[in-house]
């Protein structure tokens, strides 16, 4: 989008002049015959200026310029100004304006000083972004830890769509994360400061799915003694995270559907529809096509939740990050035990990072947790080798899981690294250039 002068001034003949000046040095431009007109025009996420006369009948450029600045105090204007007011122009550059021109005025004064507060806004408003995706970045990254391209594109996807209403399936494997990552969507939504309700389906009792999602009013069923808000009702304006969504029998899965479609739901019991203001996610353990084709799961419900994918890597799919996240489990475990952080060796980093954890991140919080309380690393159970590599593949594999854990383990300083793992400082830089390490890329 080109940023856009809003040109203010109660005069036809001098209104239409400057809109042509700047019409002619290619300059976006819209005009206003008065000053409630250009008000309207303007937000704080607005990426032109205004340029507005000072003498106007009725709302003059001064009270327009303090409702501007007063939206935005950093939103630059350019009043124009008579001879007789330059005083007045003076007091208002001390109250915010970001210049004035005295009539009559070179067109090339005009549009150097308009080229000059055009920047400035675009400036403005790129430090602005940029703030916010920090600001996004580290709520993100304190939820979901790691620098490996996996982690990268899992953030990367959950910033681009956060901030709007899509529905959400999260795929993965058990124990990946995939409940973490739904908090950080809703976290980063709009959405945020409403309620976030975690449903596990698969714990929901098969003959109170109903009553538990969707509510009942008193009298529904045996034992309804009152009216009953469901989980639907009780999250409004925030979002629901149904996990296992696949294990939510088939007859409840047309009245989910329903509810999802026309963003409203009937309690058990009741004749009156409840509109909905959530946003839905759904979390999978299983492949939902082969669910589909099985007769488990409804094609058409599938078809609505699938508007936005997000597929959270296996722990295998990070191995990179096995060192760090080791670390910062194992952190969040000792305050969780008010215990001291116990010392973390490279050889403790290196072990972690060299066995395979099907159970993913959720057994590896185990490991860290056990670690914190005092066993000994080698009880800690290590899964199953992976049977499809190569010899070639494990050995590489190993040795890049080993530099990784000893640089871990030296917070990112090669000479203590190669020191470590008995190399040479070439020999290590080789290395790490053949399995693409970046010192850089790990988390001390």
């Amino acid at each position: 989008m080109k940023q856009t002068v809003l040109f203010v001034d109660d005069e036809e003949e001098l209104r239409n002049a400057g809109l042509q000046t700047l019409m002619l040095h290619d300059l976006p431009a819209e005009a206003f015959a008065s000053a409630e007109d250009a008000l309207a025009r303007i937000t704080r996420g607005f990426e032109g200026i205004l340029v507005t006369d000072i003498r106007m009948p009725g709302r003059d450029g001064s009270w327009l310029m303090q409702q501007v600045l007063e939206i935005d105090p950093e939103f630059p204007v350019i009043l124009v100004t008579g001879h007789g007011d330059v005083d007045l122009a003076v007091q208002s550059m001390r109250e915010g304006a970001y210049d004035f021109i005295e009539k009559p005025f070179a067109p090339t004064r005009l549009i150097s000083t308009i080229h000059h507060a055009l920047e400035k806004r675009r400036l403005t408003i790129e430090n602005r972004s940029l703030k916010r995706e920090v600001g996004c970045r580290d709520k993100v990254e304190s939820r979901l830890i790691g620098r490996s391209d996996a982690m990268v594109a899992l953030r990367k996807n959950i910033r681009a769509i956060a901030r709007t209403d899509a529905d959400v399936l999260i795929t993965g494997p058990t124990g990946a994360g995939k409940d973490l990552t739904a908090r950080a969507l809703h976290d980063m939504s709009d959405r945020a400061a409403h309620p976030f309700v975690h449903i596990n389906c698969a714990a929901l009792p098969v003959d109170l799915v109903e009553a538990e999602l969707f509510g009942h009013e008193a009298g529904a069923f045996a034992g309804a003694l009152r009216t009953r808000f469901g989980k639907f009702e009780y999250a409004r304006q925030g979002s629901v995270f149904l996990d296992e969504i696949d294990s939510l029998p088939v007859s409840v899965q047309a009245k989910l559907l329903h509810a999802i479609q026309a963003r409203e739901i009937t309690r058990l019991g009741s004749n009156d529809p409840v509109a909905l203001d959530i946003r839905i996610m759904a979390a999978v353990k299983t492949d939902l096509t082969e669910a589909v084709a099985a007769g488990t799961f409804r094609a058409d419900l599938l078809y609505r939740l699938n508007v936005v994918t997000i597929n959270v890597p296996a722990l295998e799919e990070r191995r990179d990050d096995i060192p760090s996240l080791f670390l910062n489990l194992a952190a969040q475990a000792a305050a969780r035990y008010s215990r001291s952080m116990p010392d973390v060796g490279a050889d403790v980093l290196a072990r972690m990072a060299t066995r395979t954890w099907p159970g993913n991140v959720r057994e590896l919080r185990n490991a860290a947790e056990r670690f914190v309380l005092g066993l000994d690393p080698v009880d800690i159970p290590a899964g199953a080798v992976d049977q499809t590599m190569t010899l070639a593949d494990a050995v590489a594999a190993h040795e890049k899981a080993l530099i990784v854990a000893a640089l871990t383990a030296q917070d990112g300083r090669l000479k203590p690294t190669y020191e470590a793992l008995g190399l040479s400082r070439k020999a290590l830089y080789e290395k790490m250039q053949k399995y693409g390490i970046n010192k850089q890329d790990v988390e001390p």
